[in-house]
């Protein structure tokens, strides 16, 4: 297989996934439009809720990349009717792990939120948007688990489908919700945090009902054919990544906070760039998530070479097409921030910022890919040491200091972020390079 092929094999896997994770990015910018015009209140008080909730959802986010993982190497190493039972297992975890943390979570809400603002209005929207996302764990967990196996068989045009018709849903029923339409009260912010856990229920349903009958036939709840040593591997996968992905996710609240200690109306500018970054490196993550597919069906096979060469392919794939996603934020920044931003001088404060933002992720685009290639390989704990490492050790304490101590405001912080990701991408190069992760067995 040549390089054009193989880069036609990486579209076709991860075009689908970064449909699929566009459109969940896309949808929480429309909720931010839709919040905006409530005013920078509202804006923040949503900011601070949905960060919150990223937090409680990134510590069941390793199943999807657990699950994926396990499907593709049982597909590369021809056990056919093995092939769903990470399914089963990721269906299991998700109801005894989002259960406990939903009512953790839900219990501790109000707290939660006086930790990240000082202004009262912000804290009270923020706890009621936040207390509505968070019953919706049990939903994340199961479609988190449906996704990891319809990308782990190739086939991640059937979660798109599915998942575009719940981003619709979402869309429509947090508009009726947040404006009050059809004789139902307008609840303000909050009624986007209550339309998407609505919406991620019916999500759930949908996807059982198309993946129930396809996965049976491939040990699906076939319980007496897998053994609890297929458990003890989705485990040791899934945790280092839902350990990762929860201190990158509170390193996020940590910078939202960081932020807010420039003001209010900072706090809701920073909400709009990072959910305008967060859209930006979902073409690196989407084909990342394919790459691990890719890489782990290789080393199934027995072919590190060829998983290496997946990894190469994928950065070159991701750096072209980000560099074209990020062309408006560099040609049109004002007229998209006047989507979300409804003052003058609040576009102003961010046209800087979004730029870095732009530039950051492109030379990010190796990081992102190379995190998940890494996982497909079982390398999950290199990762999440590299990446806790270099954000809470280097980035979040660094942005504090030059963001609110020395006054360098938000466009000092976006500067520092540019060269965080630069730094990044590098070690993981050169980790991709060494190539000692071809020795780890799942």
């Amino acid at each position: 297989m040549n390089r054009l092929q193989r880069i036609k094999t990486i579209l076709v896997l991860g075009l689908p996934i970064i449909g699929g994770m566009l459109s969940q990015s896309i949808l929480n910018l429309v909720d931010a439009a839709m919040v905006g015009r409530l005013g920078e209140t509202a804006l923040a008080g949503v900011g601070i809720g949905g960060y919150t909730n990223f937090v409680a959802v990134s510590l069941i986010l390793g199943l999807s990349s657990g699950v994926q993982a396990l499907v593709a190497r049982r597909r590369g190493q021809q056990l056919d009717s093995e092939t769903a039972a990470p399914l089963s297992w990721g269906v299991v975890v998700a109801f005894c792990a989002a259960i406990p943390l939903s009512i953790l979570f839900y219990i501790n809400s109000e707290w939660l939120m006086t930790l990240l603002s000082d202004d009262i209005q912000a804290q009270t929207i923020a706890d009621n948007y936040f207390s509505y996302r968070v019953l919706a764990l049990l939903a994340v967990g199961l479609n988190l688990s449906f996704r990891g196996y319809w990308n782990g068989t190739n086939r991640p045009i059937v979660y798109l489908r599915i998942l575009l018709m719940v981003q619709v849903l979402n869309v429509l029923i947090s508009y009726i919700l947040i404006f009050g339409h059809f004789g139902i009260p307008a609840m303000g912010a909050p009624g986007a945090g209550l339309g998407t856990t609505i919406s991620l229920y019916l999500g759930s349903a949908m996807f059982a009902l198309v993946t129930l009958p396809s996965a049976a036939r491939n040990g699906l709840f076939s319980f007496k054919h897998t053994t609890l040593n297929e458990l003890r591997s989705l485990l040791r996968l899934a945790i280092p990544h839902s350990i990762q992905q929860f201190f990158f996710a509170v390193s996020i609240m940590v910078l939202f906070w960081i932020i807010g200690l420039l003001g209010t109306a900072e706090q809701a500018i920073g909400h709009v760039l990072i959910n305008l970054a967060l859209l930006l490196i979902l073409p690196a993550v989407g084909l990342g998530v394919a790459s691990t597919t890719l890489v782990s069906h290789a080393l199934g096979q027995h072919n590190p070479a060829l998983a290496s060469r997946w990894g190469w392919d994928v950065i070159i794939t991701a750096v072209v097409i980000i560099f074209l996603f990020s062309l408006p934020m560099w040609l049109y920044p004002d007229q998209l921030l006047s989507l979300f931003l409804a003052t003058d001088k609040a576009i102003n404060q961010a046209h800087t910022p979004l730029m870095l933002t732009a530039l950051a992720i492109c030379l990010d685009a190796a990081a992102i890919v190379l995190t998940q290639a890494l996982l497909g390989a079982g390398a999950n704990r290199s990762v999440l040491l590299i990446s806790t490492a270099g954000q809470w050790f280097f980035y979040l304490p660094l942005a504090w200091l030059i963001g609110p101590w020395l006054g360098y405001g938000l466009i000092g912080i976006w500067l520092l972020q540019v060269f965080h990701r630069a730094s990044s991408s590098l070690i993981f190069i050169y980790i991709w390079k060494q190539r000692n992760w071809v020795h780890i067995h799942i």
